[in-house]
């Protein structure tokens, strides 16, 4: 155990944000994403007994979200018919403003299959058991400034 470190954060994940450089992405995905599918070419990380909101909140805490781009989280679109409620979203947006002073104006949206299209160039997709739907996040990560 270390000092400081949230302790949902497992040593696996902790190795996998520190490996990420600026620029790369990750995906923190609910328990309907195709992970393994959308993963072939990531790492993925199983974190099935926890939910979205806590993991963005940990991993915001040592991760460092993309000055550089105007909206370095993006948020999976709810499909045009869908009649799904995302309150999770508020969720987010707190969390967001709580590590980064842009807020949620540093929060965007991404069209679903774009969205997978953009899943499968990631650096990781963290698959946790969130049963919110239209639940996924993906992350930009940017520099670390001391």
């Amino acid at each position: 155990m270390l000092k400081g470190i949230p302790k949902i954060l497992s040593p696996e994940l902790l190795k996998v944000l520190a490996e990420m450089g600026h620029s790369d992405r990750l995906v923190i995905s609910d328990g309907n994403f195709p992970a393994e599918s959308m993963g072939k070419d990531a790492i993925v990380i199983r974190c099935d007994g926890h939910g979205v909101p806590e993991l963005l909140d940990a991993i915001l805490e040592v991760f460092p979200l993309d000055s550089y781009v105007e909206k370095p989280v993006n948020l999976m679109e709810v499909m045009p018919g869908d009649d799904v409620e995302t309150p999770i979203w508020k969720t987010y947006e707190g969390i967001v403003a709580k590590h980064d002073d842009r807020g949620a104006s540093a929060i965007g949206n991404i069209e679903r299959f774009a969205f997978y299209d953009e899943a499968k160039k990631v650096y990781a997709i963290i698959a946790t058991g969130e049963s919110a739907l239209y639940a996924n996040i993906m992350l930009q990560k940017g520099v670390v400034v001391d």
